[in-house]
């Protein structure tokens, strides 16, 4: 055998959040509509973390998460939730069968109410097992200032609070050993979809640079970015953003860890292409090959085919898998349940575990 074979562990990643127990969602209505306190919802929530944490390290997950139980309402708004400073009529996200309205501030100071860390901290008191935590980017929460200015509180400074409140929460996911940060970049397709002419995304991908910039090269590999159409109720808000008009300016970001949508899409060979032809050789990619948005369960079967397709076009020691985005983004969303999400989360491993052993054996016997 030629000398250099190396084996390859292709890793594999969750994105982030799992179904709530839908006696944790009636319980969070039930505190809006003042039926109960906040104390009492506090105690599902915990059980809702310890049981996700029990169900993920179950399915053989060599990276968890909290299934971003306790993020109140949504991915995006979880930090600023509650603050009087913002109003509920902001930023209207349009999926293909409803909408979801973003909050919008109202005047300054920027602060965060709920930092992602928190969360983290809960978690690795109930496990060792290594954690990935996502945050919202900074281009997602520059949504929640209004196309017009506010008198008092210029965007300019708006901007510079929200990039020191961004990146201390990642710092304090660092230090507390998170396995790795997840910025949630889902709109990155939707800025083209918003804007044509492409300026909206290069202004995102700026800012969430500016951000990045504030890392050295070693935080940094551990700090993703995930991109997706949306998905929320079982729809999307951008999947008709052909990728080829977001790929060149995504590898642009400077993180190390990219995790890419990429079950759902029709025409995979053609997006992997691309994402050879721009990914560095610094930068990883994690491939979608679980649509949470698809009831059915994905077999094993097809998890391998996905990953040795992937493996065509990108090397594997940048090659890694995931799913396309997170099983509930948006607290209230029962459109799959928490037993469809952990199934679908078990064939991924098994499926990249398999792939992984058979890539290994195909490239040490083209060796010999």
């Amino acid at each position: 055998m030629r000398r250099g074979h190396v084996n390859v562990q292709i890793p594999t990643e969750p994105i982030g959040s799992i179904p709530r127990p839908l006696k944790l969602i009636s319980a969070i209505k039930k505190y809006e509509c003042g039926e109960i306190s906040m104390d009492q919802v506090d105690l599902l929530y915990d059980e809702a973390v310890r049981t996700t944490i029990d169900e993920f390290i179950a399915t053989g997950s060599p990276v968890i998460t909290d299934g971003e139980q306790r993020k109140y309402h949504n991915f995006a708004s979880y930090c600023v939730h509650g603050l009087p400073n913002f109003a509920p009529d902001g930023f209207k996200l349009q999926f293909e069968n409803h909408y979801r309205i973003l909050p919008r501030i109202t005047a300054g100071p920027f602060s965060y109410r709920q930092s992602a860390d928190t969360h983290l901290q809960r978690a690795m008191e109930l496990t060792n097992m290594p954690i990935k935590q996502a945050v919202i980017s900074p281009s997602a929460l520059s949504l929640f200032y209004p196309a017009k200015n506010i008198a008092g509180y210029a965007r300019e400074q708006f901007i510079e609070e929200l990039l020191e409140q961004h990146e201390a929460e990642i710092r304090r996911c660092l230090a507390l050993g998170a396995h790795s940060v997840q910025i949630d970049f889902t709109e990155g397709r939707l800025a083209n979809k918003l804007d044509a002419s492409g300026q909206i995304l290069r202004n995102f991908v700026n800012l969430n640079n500016m951000a990045l910039d504030r890392f050295n090269q070693t935080e940094r590999r551990r700090i993703g970015v995930h991109t997706c159409p949306g998905g929320d109720c079982d729809s999307t808000h951008s999947a008709d953003v052909d990728y080829s008009e977001l790929l060149p300016s995504l590898f642009e970001l400077n993180a190390c860890n990219f995790y890419i949508a990429l079950a759902r899409e029709s025409d995979r060979p053609r997006i992997l292409r691309m994402i050879s032809q721009y990914i560095k050789p610094h930068q990883m990619a994690y491939i979608g090959v679980i649509d949470p948005l698809n009831p059915e369960i994905e077999t094993v079967q097809s998890v391998v085919d996905r990953v040795v397709e992937a493996a065509q076009y990108i090397p594997l020691a940048q090659l890694g898998t995931t799913d396309d985005c997170g099983f509930a983004p948006f607290s209230d969303d029962t459109s799959t349940s928490r037993e469809t999400a952990f199934a679908k989360i078990r064939n991924r491993i098994e499926g990249t575990r398999l792939a992984n052993e058979f890539l290994n054996i195909k490239t040490a016997r083209n060796l010999l």
